[in-house]
């Protein structure tokens, strides 16, 4: 199967009712892994860059990897700009080919922030690409976006008037979850998708999703979290698998052998993915 945009995956998966994980990536040989693992559970992926990992690699060096590395794909993946408050940034990752953004414009008055999303729902139709939107920053710092501080949260009718009025794809509520690792299980206000997607029918995106238990994904999934983020397990897992590798070969030092270090974190982020997608039940859904 070819590359596809976001809505086919996300649409499918609400419909069904189970969760597609959208993994952020941070270099190239976590995109191959998570690539590799979508197929071994044979389940859609939504690959999820930050801004800071386009910066980093420039962004046409990054899809050109991303072209490369989805060459004769057999399962559905999908390439999405994760949380990006810069303009210009959405602009070229659209221009290039990115699938879908994230126009996170949360920190502006919600009246500013619906008019910015309608220009870029507008511009990214124009590639034939999708858009989440969000209202509400999700607690916690994430590649350098975002805020410890427990964000405001909207009324229903004015989430509402936002989705009707810029006709995102995909919809990112605060629920009391939050980036980085939780220091307790989150209490979720499961209501909220429930009203959210009885009012619209529009998929829902769960951020925050490393930590989150089984039934808090199950529950969630079922009510309509199409998409299900996942950023910092997947760095946890790289930093862990690099450090226990390299802590069995530091005695004796005569093992200093680059590609099996590669080659045993690149498992460990296969088994992740696999393992996301059994939690999210999108395995065997390709």
């Amino acid at each position: 199967m070819p590359v596809v945009p976001l809505k086919e995956l996300v649409d499918a998966a609400f419909a069904e009712r189970y969760g597609v994980p959208a993994i952020n990536i941070v270099n190239d040989l976590t995109l191959e892994a998570v690539l590799a693992g979508a197929s071994q559970a044979r389940s859609p992926l939504i690959v999820q860059t930050s801004v800071k990992t386009v910066k980093a690699y420039g962004a046409k060096v990054l899809f050109g990897m991303w072209q490369t590395m989805t060459e004769g794909i057999d399962v559905p993946v999908t390439l999405h700009l994760d949380h990006c408050p810069e303009r210009d940034v959405i602009t070229e990752c659209l221009g290039i080919g990115w699938n879908s953004v994230l126009f996170d414009a949360s920190t502006m008055p919600v009246a500013e922030n619906q008019r910015q999303t309608v220009e870029v729902v507008a511009e990214a139709r124009a590639h034939d690409a999708h858009v989440e939107g969000e209202i509400e920053s999700i607690k916690g710092v994430e590649d350098g976006i975002g805020s410890d501080t427990e964000p405001r949260r909207h009324s229903l009718e004015t989430s509402l008037t936002f989705l009707r009025e810029t006709g995102v794809d995909v919809f990112a509520p605060a629920i009391g979850n939050a980036h980085g690792v939780y220091s307790h299980r989150p209490d979720l206000d499961f209501e909220r998708v429930t009203e959210l997607v009885e009012a619209t029918g529009v998929p829902i995106a769960l951020h925050g999703g490393s930590g989150l238990d089984d039934d808090q994904f199950s529950d969630l999934i079922a009510r309509g979290a199409a998409k299900v983020n996942i950023s910092t397990q997947l760095k946890i897992t790289y930093m862990q698998a690099n450090l226990a590798f390299l802590r069995d070969v530091a005695e004796p030092a005569d093992k200093w052998d680059p590609p099996s270090l590669f080659t045993h974190v690149r498992q460990a982020v296969v088994d992740m993915t696999v393992g996301l997608a059994q939690r999210f039940g999108s395995a065997g859904k390709a």
